[in-house]
């Protein structure tokens, strides 16, 4: 008799919520899982609590409050001038992480080719596979400032013509676990050739307003690419409350009615006095978003500095909160068994690179770091890490 499905077969569990269990078993410094150990801003607690007092605790609108969904639409306003019906194209769900699984449900069928660029966040290759759909990688390129080659991409879209072709293509800018900012210009050609060869662009754009170098550009503001983007972002990492699960996505209306549709049978809901918060933080002052990148910037330099100073070679980000570092300077350990060797003796916890490629050998020397944690943990974390 067979025991689980084929799906669940096909991929491990997380491994970067497996490393945070190891760091509380040996008593690391976590740097795996990219959560805050720091508050939440007051502004977003005192409005949950005020949510909660005044009894908004029942059922929302399956696809968002419309206090949360109108407040969406006016942040895509003020930061990028891009117009979004809060009726028809705004989608309120369980996290980033269920609006990209919702998405793809919606839009692909069984046997469908779906391409992802890598390193990539450890859910988008699962998630594909529950989809039913088949995955194709492109690389980013740490040699050339995590670039991808445009002919392998044409090559592979074409390749795929006589299969189907392909239905859509992932894309996370800023990238995690990368730091890569996607420029304009990259955009744009994504643009064209989803335009040429008919597919969706499905965007994790979460790590929107952490950003250290050159500019977040929704692809969905550029020309023609609105008719067949969806946007994924959320509140967990502007905001610091990734325990929230409180995502969105704005997509053209048909494709959002599929996409709630999904949504409706795989969570029915989000939290409703959490998305009432969410409504009152998405209009924090401008300065509020500024002081973001700026604080994040200075963990990122301590980091930076940290790991040049033991002898890792690293890339620095220019957007979200993460550092990708190459090992082979200091050890000719795997990544997996050198990451256990830091948790267990150094005190530090990080996340094997090989979780962020389809194919693992091809992340064996890399490791990443987050540093979305306090100054003072930080500095901890890097006297710790001179053991190496």
């Amino acid at each position: 008799m067979r025991k689980i499905s084929y799906k669940a077969g096909q991929f491990t569990e997380s491994v970067i919520r497996e490393m945070t269990r190891l760091a509380a078993q040996y008593g690391a410094i976590n740097l795996a899982q990219g959560f805050p150990n720091f508050s939440a801003p007051d502004f977003i607690k005192e409005a949950a609590c005020r949510a909660i007092r005044s009894d908004i605790n029942q059922y929302a609108v399956t696809w968002g409050s419309a206090a949360l969904r109108e407040a969406i639409a006016r942040n895509y306003q003020r930061f990028y001038d891009f117009e979004v019906d809060p009726e028809s194209e705004v989608t309120v769900c369980c996290g980033a992480t269920e609006c990209m699984i919702a998405s793809l449900l919606a839009v692909l069928d069984p046997g469908e080719h779906v391409i992802v660029f890598e390193p990539f966040y450890e859910n988008y290759g699962p998630d594909a596979i529950i989809a039913g759909a088949i995955p194709h990688f492109i690389a980013l390129d740490p040699e050339n400032d995590f670039s991808f080659s445009r002919d392998e991409l044409r090559e592979l879209c074409e390749s795929l013509v006589h299969k189907g072709g392909v239905r859509a293509l992932i894309l996370n800018s800023p990238n995690n676990p990368s730091g890569k900012v996607f420029s304009t210009e990259e955009l744009q050609w994504l643009a064209e050739l989803a335009e040429e060869f008919d597919f969706y662009l499905i965007t994790d754009e979460i790590y929107e307003h952490i950003i250290y170098e050159g500019l977040h550009v929704p692809i969905a503001t550029m020309g023609d690419a609105r008719a067949r983007t969806i946007t994924i972002s959320g509140l967990s990492k502007t905001f610091s409350v990734t325990g929230w699960r409180l995502g969105y996505i704005v997509a053209p209306p048909e494709v959002a009615s599929a996409i709630r549709k999904m949504h409706d049978f795989l969570t029915v809901g989000a939290p409703a006095p959490l998305q009432d918060a969410a409504a009152v933080a998405l209009d924090a002052p401008l300065e509020y978003y500024k002081g973001l990148s700026k604080e994040y910037g200075a963990r990122r330099d301590i980091m930076l500095k940290a790991l040049s100073k033991v002898g890792f070679r690293v890339w620095a980000p220019k957007g979200a909160y993460y550092i990708m570092a190459d090992i082979a300077p200091l050890t000719q350990k795997t990544d997996v068994e050198f990451v256990r060797h830091m948790i267990r003796h150094v005190g530090v916890a990080t996340v094997p690179g090989s979780s962020f490629f389809h194919r693992s050998e091809r992340g064996a020397n890399f490791i990443r770091f987050a540093f979305c944690k306090t100054i003072e943990l930080l500095e901890k974390a890097s006297q710790r890490l001179e053991k190496l």
